[in-house]
This record gives C-alpha cells, structure tokens and sequence, in this order.
C-alpha cells in the first residue's frame, strides 16, 4: 500500500471518528440540549439540508478542473464550521443556518470524495479500494459513537457539547493530513468535457434515483436508531453507542470478505441484495415493538447484524458503479450527481424520523417499502448500464 493509500485512510479515519461523536445525535442534540421540540426539530434540520442540494454540480465541476484533493479539504473546513455553529445555536433559526453549513460541507465532501479514493487507488477496479476505505470510515465512524455513548453515560448534557467540539476539531486535523502527505496528479481534460451532460444519460440517471431509495436507510439508521431507542422505546442512554460500535466491529472487520463471498455476483445482484436486507432490517427492527423491555436491547444489537451485513454487499459495489459507469473525462460530474441519491435520502430522513411523533411503526415501513423498490428497480436497469461496469472481467 502506497504513502498517499496510508495517508488518505488516515485522514478519513480522522474525519469519521468525529462525525461518529455527533451526527447520530443530532437530533437528539437539537431536542435535549437546546430543548427545540422533535418535530421543530426534524423540520429544521431538513430544511437546512436542503441547502446542500445546490453544491454537488458545483462539486463536480472544480472536481473536474482543480482535482478532487483541493475540494475535499474545503468540504472538511466548511463542515468545521457547521459543527461549530451547532454549538452556538439556540432556537430553529440558528439551528438551520448550522444544518446548512454542515450539509453543504458533507455534500462537497461526498460529491468529491470517491474520485479522490479513485486516483489514489490508480488503474484497477475501485471495488476493494472503496472495500477499504469503507472499512476504515466504518470502523473510526462507530468507535466515535462509542466515545460519544460514553460521554453522555458520565457527563449528561455536558457531553453532547463536547462531543460536538472535538467533532469540528476533527475535521481540521483530516484536511491537514490530506494537504501535506496526500499527492495525486490529475490531468486537466477541459477540452473534451463539454460534450459531456449527465441529465442526458438515462441509465446514469435511473441509478441515482434506485440508489437514493436504499440510500435512506442508511441516514434514518444513523439519525434514527438514536431517537427510536431514547425518545419512543425509553431505552438506556449506552445503547445507540452500542449499536453503532456493533455496526463498527462487522463493518471494519468484514468489507473485504463480504467482496470475496459475493464474488460470483455482478454489481447490481450485489446492490439488490444489500437493498433487500436494509427492507429485511426493517421489518425486524419494528418487532421489537412486540418484545418484552428485558429482551429489547438484545433483540436490538441483534437487528443490527441484518443491517450490518446489507451495508457491507452493497457499500463498495455501489461506488464502483457509479465511478465505473461514468466517462472518464467527466468523472467528478458523475460521481456529483450521483451524490444526489445520498443528498436527497440525507435531507428526507430526518423528516421520516419526526414521523415516530405520529406513530412507532411508520418510519419502519416507509423506509423498508422504499428498499423494496430498490431492489425492483435495480433488476430493471443492469442491462442499461455499461457491461464492463455491471461484470467488470465479463465483459
């Protein structure tokens, strides 16, 4: 592995053991510190999100002409300020303004972030370097829920304020490792990039929107498990933690085996397959309505293991898709736009999460029912797509 692959991990560790601290608890941030009401809250933390729709063609377009590098490290100081105007925020108002920042960070983050992994990487299939980096960010991601459970389990309130500062510290510290041993050299293809127009390509297009519906379960587990266990099941301060550092010991440790055990399957298969298992999820997790409480957390910690193992077929297949799929000339457009199925599902999910305020089960079946079409219209579109992306060696 080179200096730049130990380097990029490193950084992106870094990054998502800080946002592990914080962005589960948002919500929960936002209603027992601050004190704004859930459903207040879920609205204005959507509405602010909404703010990142803008960014992911802009995104795409410096990706393409100054490099991915130089846009992730803005993405990471822009995300450090929206962690630190959480911090001063005090009502709906701020709170919003605080929701944009960090949305638009995290979607210039995102919308960049799979090209970077993808020059880094080199000429080779992207789907163990994105196996790798999804490793790492899963595993730094539930080892910074973990810290965060236990800063609530000792300090109460007080923790949710410093899990929140050393959140937007993080982010400095991941765009400084990347600035001084990250180097890639891209070549600049502005002649031939104007031809190319994302909005023309059906196939591409179809992808964004199947990915966007498996896509929102996988915000509604990161913002919702939190409210789920604490606010409707009244469950222990710890579990949200646990779950997330259960979700961190299978992830981190099973994204290359998963690739090997699914081997046989193209990219879609593998796609549908995960997408199928987020559907499976939730139907298990809304049973614990019917469990007794002295079995809830065990049943909980259980249903995770059926999401864990959705997220790790379907996590790198998909990325190496959509980076596959794209033309090379135009691969920061690409992968831009499809940061929208991600953007679209992260601004929808915490309104689905303020629907537990209008009954327990309804989240759960919107976000399965949303899964199962995935699963329908990834099967519709395998043969629409470039082959040597579906089956790279089949072809």
């Amino acid at each position: 592995m080179t200096r730049d692959r130990v380097a990029l991990l490193c950084a992106l560790g870094i990054d998502n053991f800080g946002s592990g601290l914080f962005l589960p608890l948002a919500l929960v941030y936002v209603t027992q510190v601050i004190g704004v009401p859930l459903a207040v809250a879920g609205t204005a933390v959507t509405l602010g999100a909404v703010g990142g729709l803008v960014v992911p063609p802009l995104a795409g377009r410096l990706v393409d002409r100054v490099g991915p590098r130089a846009v992730v490290v803005g993405a990471q100081l822009l995300q450090a300020g929206g962690a630190g105007a959480y911090l001063l925020a005090d009502g709906a108002g701020p709170i919003m303004a605080a929701a944009v920042l960090l949305s638009a960070g995290q979607q210039l983050f995102y919308s960049s972030l799979f090209v970077l992994i993808a020059d880094v990487a080199g000429d080779v299939p992207k789907d163990r370097p994105f196996a790798e980096v999804g490793m790492v960010r899963a595993g730094c991601f539930g080892l910074g829920g973990l810290a965060a459970g236990l800063l609530l389990t000792w300090l109460g309130n007080v923790g949710y304020r410093i899990a929140l500062a050393v959140d937007a510290l993080t982010f400095f510290v991941a765009a400084s490792v990347l600035v001084f041993f990250v180097r890639i050299a891209r070549p600049h293809r502005r002649d031939r990039e104007r031809s190319v127009r994302v909005l023309r390509d059906r196939p591409y297009l179809a992808l964004i929107v199947f990915s966007g519906l498996f896509g929102l379960s996988l915000d509604f587990f990161l913002i919702g498990t939190p409210v789920f266990v604490l606010d409707r099941l009244h469950g222990p301060a710890w579990l949200p933690g646990a779950i997330l550092a259960l979700l961190t010991v299978v992830t981190s440790v099973g994204g290359t085996l998963a690739l090997k055990l699914t081997a046989r399957l193209t990219r879609i298969a593998a796609m549908r397959a995960g997408s199928a298992l987020f559907s499976l999820w939730c139907v298990v997790s809304l049973g614990v309505l019917l469990v007794p409480d002295g079995w809830q957390v065990a049943y909980l910690l259980a249903s995770t293991l059926v999401f864990a193992a959705g997220d790790l077929v379907f996590g790198p297949r998909s990325g190496a898709l959509a980076e596959a799929a794209a033309p090379p000339v135009a691969r920061g457009r690409y992968l831009a736009a499809y940061q929208y199925a991600f953007t679209v599902a992260q601004v929808l999910a915490p309104a689905v999460v303020s629907l537990f305020s209008v009954a327990d089960w309804l989240p759960w079946v919107l976000v399965g029912a949303c899964a199962g079409l995935a699963v329908a219209g990834l099967g519709m579109l395998g043969s629409r797509l470039p082959a040597s992306a579906v089956a790279p060696g089949r072809s």
